[in-house]
């Protein structure tokens, strides 16, 4: 058989007035036909694990597009309908047997606030009822009714930070030759309890998400029961399907998928006072950081999150790192003025820089600084173990790494970067166990390569466009009533 693969994947932040265009998708993946073998079968990615298990039954997989950007604001409207239009007009011209999507889940354009809906409604209106669809969706998917009724089935991942994408795209291909071959009728239902699920609380083992993806994982063990799925979602969506979705599919028995997805909402409504979080400000978590004896300690820039859409420029822990007398830190920022300033000055030269708050100032103001470059890197590195993103080749944008009074270390990207890998301090020289502090921008996903080399961790409460608490975000258009928002 002829098995189509393809991807378009964005998590979008909607209080991020950055708009996505083609542009950030080229600047990390915008790959069409053969070309996405040689990209991505090797990844850590659903992708892969698609490619893979197609292989391995001995038939043939059809690469149409990837399309991959950083999570910023809302996608254009053109460039949803630019990767959808290619997809329709390429599967209606190769034909396959049927496909396999990676979407995220929490996509929003321009024009459409449930764009992962909108673009498998133009799937499904163009392709036929009877079109085999097997998607699989990130764990912080915002799923709807109509993402539901318009694919086959849907899987989820079920790990953050995410690192069992390609076993994910394994389970999805494995579910469509079921389809394909034993001719298994799949029914699905969805529910969605109304509340939020902070991001603290994602990391999923611990509990409790940990108890309540086990009991989804027992769950898929009963008969008729083919796949479920648990999605604390993304709060940082100003949407109508804003919020943890369970799905679960059946061989055909409807009432026995909703039944079970009700069931499993319920369990996670009745914990929802354990999924709030409580963190220290920047200048307690700093002062706490310095008299730690367990390095080095890791920051967690949780209002700068730059994997949630964040700027990725936020000042507020360097500010308070230099307040405080900080030594040995490492501080990611998105800086593409400044690196050119670098770059002009040269490596071994003295810089005076003005460093952040250039996208916004939510995530705190310009800092002057005056230090040395020490390093200039065109910023692309290969991560090879399993990494929250499933990406194996990175690129950061050309990078200068500028030394401070106290050691303390400036790395500044031209392309905004989530901190997923330590490649994106390891390929600049710099060993992030010899070093006091490190400031991560982000929430749970930088765990994966950060926790095995942390002495201490501590979570930070920055405001930001990806502040943890949802009580400092003015939502227009999700669902009310909505836990913790309302009483």
């Amino acid at each position: 058989m002829r098995i189509a693969v393809a991807g378009f994947m964005h998590e979008s932040n909607t209080f991020n007035s950055l708009r996505t265009d083609r542009a950030a998708f080229l600047a990390q993946s915008l790959t069409f036909g053969p070309a996405i073998l040689e990209e991505w079968r090797n990844a850590h990615h659903e992708l892969a694990g698609f490619i893979a298990t197609i292989v391995e039954q001995g038939d043939e997989p059809v690469p149409i597009v990837m399309a991959w950007a950083t999570p910023s604001g809302p996608v254009v409207d053109s460039v949803l309908d630019e990767i959808t239009t290619f997809m329709i007009e390429e599967l209606q011209r190769q034909r396959p047997d049927g496909l396999l999507l990676a979407l995220h889940g929490a996509m929003v354009a321009e024009s459409y606030p449930d764009a992962d809906g909108e673009i498998l409604t133009r799937l499904r209106h163009a392709l036929g009822p009877d079109f085999p669809i097997v998607v699989t969706f990130d764990l912080h998917g915002n799923l709807s009714q109509r993402q539901i009724e318009h694919c086959t089935a849907a899987v989820a991942y079920r790990t953050c930070p995410h690192v069992d994408q390609f076993d994910c795209g394994r389970r999805a291909a494995n579910l469509l030759y079921r389809k394909l071959r034993a001719g298994i009728a799949i029914t699905q239902a969805i529910a969605k309890p109304p509340m939020i699920v902070n991001i603290m609380a994602h990391d999923t083992s611990r509990e409790p998400l940990r108890s309540l993806l086990a009991a989804a994982r027992a769950l898929e063990s009963r008969p008729g029961i083919l796949c479920v799925s648990l999605l604390p979602g993304f709060a940082y969506a100003d949407v109508p399907q804003m919020g943890p979705s369970v799905v679960v599919a059946t061989a055909g028995d409807a009432e026995l998928a909703q039944t079970e997805a009700d069931r499993l909402a319920r369990d996670l409504w009745n914990v929802r006072d354990r999924l709030i979080a409580r963190l220290p400000d920047a200048a307690a978590a700093v002062a706490q950081a310095l008299k730690a004896e367990r390095l080095p300690v890791v920051l967690v820039d949780t209002g700068d999150n730059v994997g949630g859409g964040s700027a990725g420029d936020g000042t507020i822990l360097l500010m308070e790192m230099l307040k405080q007398g900080a030594t040995d830190g490492v501080v990611c920022l998105y800086a593409p003025v400044e690196v050119q300033l670098c770059a002009a000055a040269g490596v071994g030269n003295t810089v005076s820089l003005s460093v952040g708050g250039n996208v916004d100032r939510l995530h705190g103001n310009p800092v002057h600084v005056t230090g040395r470059v020490r390093l200039l890197h065109d910023g692309r590195y290969i991560e090879h173990a399993v990494r929250h993103g499933g990406r194996r080749v990175n690129d950061m944008g050309l990078t200068a790494v500028v030394e401070l009074e106290g050691r303390n270390l400036l790395v500044l990207n031209t392309l905004r970067h989530p901190p997923f890998s330590l490649g994106q301090l390891t390929c600049l020289g710099i060993e992030p166990q010899r070093q006091r502090l490190l400031v991560v921008k982000a929430a749970i996903a930088y765990k994966a390569a950060y926790a095995p080399v942390a002495g201490s961790i501590i979570e930070v409460d920055t405001p930001g466009l990806t502040a943890v608490n949802p009580e400092r975000f003015t939502y227009l258009h999700i669902r009310r009533p909505m836990y913790p928002l309302d009483a």
